[in-house]
């Protein structure tokens, strides 16, 4: 049995190493390693709410909004309050611009080239005239069909092949460096599946990412004075004010983000599907999903956000159950801490102890989480599952209505290749690029409600009334936690207490838990998305989310055995769960003592 070792799997955050067991052209076994001690929770201890909330936004320079919000739910829970209204649009429309940010940046500058091959474009000899007629809904000659949606033609193509023909000529490849255009599929062809034209005008795309992933941090910058790391989310409410500048801009700003999600996210997800439908076969995993719900709505209920909580706890099943904290446990047997014990939230440790990488005992630096005993996937699949299952309940269909159409379109979609390889489409949907896929229903969705709040938020700074506020959110007044309407920050009840923040980042569900004692943390616990995906063995020896949709039928292969030198099947998976990746490559074969390895930074320097 051949083994292949991706280490480490990084780009923006943290260190990942993933180890495979390959046979007969699958994975067979799976070891996930978080490969850094975080420890934030001990640097918070014994210092103000106020405090954390700002200071842990440092865990993650992708995602520091989520951690910022989460840390201060924690605390308002803490302190007793209800944040008045306008504070709520505001931090809705700060975590939105976050999302926005980093699922247009996954998606283009992160997973992207797992797909597309920009410099095929190039030495594949793309036809400029007929890019344009496919974009614009004419027939794909390899396909003897056309694409089940137009494509943007936002920048001038003959102008990016151009610069990309310079890329190719000079051999410096720059941003386009250290990938795998050269993997090949089982029968020797390559697995780079779109045509030049197509690879042109996805490459465009993601020239244009760059721009509007930057134009979305703008926004949360706006608003949250600077971006990374924002300033104006606080236990209490928001430090920032709107005047008529800010909102102009504001307004611009969400509308022009709006207009290019709109037009080129969900048919390039399509085109991608159509190239590469076996990837609804396979890298299912666990199967039960976990989201703890983001973006409130004027209830401050946990079921009532945009993006409602809930747990599917039952693997085919949409029976949603609410979220029970004391179900969450944390196990450290196979992680670098001290003792083999199982922790209950949120009385969890953080003791570290590190003795040696041996994926029979101890191989990383993830806890185990589980729920109910069990692992959980917690990626935005989850959240689009869990509002799908809401919205077959009477209580919360109105709002959840928009995903369940849009779900249900999706798998209408995905049909005939889930029917050919005898699943349903709900089960084709829970794989390597169903996850990938479902999460742009989820970033249109959030443009728009980023123009909706624009508008709320206008309305209240003109003096509208709650009614109007409620009506606007499709609820009525007496179900709003807040009656407050004029200001920004309520002052602490107490100063005494304990929280739990359940929220979301966009990679998945996020929690932080902190005592408080006299106005100063004496406890304080953390569980991010990559934690619950990354999660090793636990203590009934189940492997976690990634390790078990490795395990989940992934294709690594190269005639008879396997490519070792480019899982690159291995990695659009690890990349659907959204760790940020770029990769030094280790791949022994045991059997002949073969070996790989390169190493490769975002810059392209080796």
């Amino acid at each position: 049995m051949a083994r292949s070792v991706i280490d480490p799997i990084t780009r923006i955050e943290g260190h990942m190493r993933v180890e495979m067991e390959v046979e007969n052209g699958t994975v067979k076994q799976a070891w996930v390693s978080g490969g850094s001690f975080r420890g934030m929770e001990k640097v918070v201890e014994h210092r103000k709410p106020e405090d954390a909330a700002q200071i842990v936004q440092r865990i993650c320079g992708v995602c520091p909004v989520s951690h910022n919000h989460a840390s201060t739910i924690a605390a308002e829970k803490a302190y007793g309050i209800k944040i008045p209204n306008r504070a709520r649009i505001i931090r809705n429309l700060i975590e939105g611009a976050q999302f926005l940010h980093s699922h247009i940046l996954w998606l283009y500058n992160l997973a992207a080239l797992d797909y597309v091959n920009p410099i095929d474009a190039v030495t594949g000899g793309a036809d400029v005239k007929l890019a344009y007629d496919i974009a614009q809904g004419g027939e794909v000659p390899q396909l003897g069909a056309a694409l089940p949606a137009q494509l943007s033609t936002n920048s001038d193509l003959y102008e990016v092949q151009k610069r990309l023909e310079k890329f190719a000529a000079n051999g410096q490849l720059s941003i386009f460096s250290g990938n795998w255009f050269d993997a090949k599929d089982a029968d020797g062809g390559s697995a780079y599946h779109l045509t030049p034209e197509l690879n042109l005008i996805l490459t465009s795309h993601y020239l244009e990412a760059l721009k509007y992933q930057a134009r979305s941090s703008e926004i949360a910058g706006l608003l949250g004075g600077k971006m990374p790391h924002v300033m104006t989310i606080i236990p209490g409410g928001t430090a920032f004010v709107p005047t008529a500048q800010k909102l102009d801009d504001l307004w611009a700003m969400v509308n022009e983000v709006y207009d290019w999600v709109e037009s080129t996210l969900i048919p390039d997800t399509l085109a991608l599907a159509v190239a590469y439908p076996e990837g609804l076969t396979w890298g299912g995993g666990c199967g039960r999903f976990g989201a703890w719900g983001v973006f409130e709505r004027g209830s401050l209920e946990y079921n009532d956000r945009y993006m409602p909580a809930g747990v599917l706890a039952t693997k085919g099943s949409l029976e949603v159950s609410d979220i029970d904290e004391s179900l969450i446990t944390e196990y450290v047997g196979s992680s670098w801490y001290e003792g083999d014990g199982t922790y209950t939230a949120p009385d969890f440790t953080t003791d570290p102890k590190f003795t040696e990488y041996d994926v029979n005992d101890r191989y990383t630096w993830c806890k185990a989480p589980a729920y109910d005993g069990k692992a959980l996937e917690c990626t935005s699949l989850s959240r689009v599952l869990v509002a799908y299952a809401r919205g077959q309940q009477p209580e919360y269909a109105a709002k959840n209505a928009w995903m369940v159409e849009q779900v249900d379109n999706f798998l209408t979609l995905i049909d005939p290749v889930a029917a050919s390889v005898g699943k349903t489409s709900l089960e084709a949907a829970v794989s390597m690029l169903g996850r990938t896929a479902i999460r742009q229903l989820e970033t249109l969705y959030i443009a728009q409600l980023m123009k909706d709040w624009t508008q709320e938020l206008i309305t209240a700074v003109k003096g509208g009334s709650l009614d109007d506020i409620a009506a606007m959110e499709g609820m009525s007044a007496a179900d709003f936690a807040s009656t407050n309407m004029t200001d920004y920050f309520e002052k602490p009840l107490t100063d005494t207490g304990s929280g739990s923040g359940f929220w979301e980042a966009p990679r998945g569900a996020l929690y932080h838990s902190e005592k408080v004692t006299g106005g100063k943390i004496d406890g304080y616990q953390i569980i991010i998305p990559t934690t619950w995906n990354l999660a090793p063995v636990n203590q009934n020896g189940e492997h976690g989310p990634i390790e078990q949709a490795l395990m989940d039928g992934c294709p690594v292969f190269d005639g008879t055995e396997g490519d070792l030198e480019m899982p690159i099947n291995a990695l659009r998976l690890v990349h659907s769960y959204d760790p940020c990746v770029s990769c030094a490559v280790h791949v022994t074969d045991v059997k002949t003592g073969k070996k790989f390895s390169t190493v490769t930074n975002p810059w392209g320097v080796k």
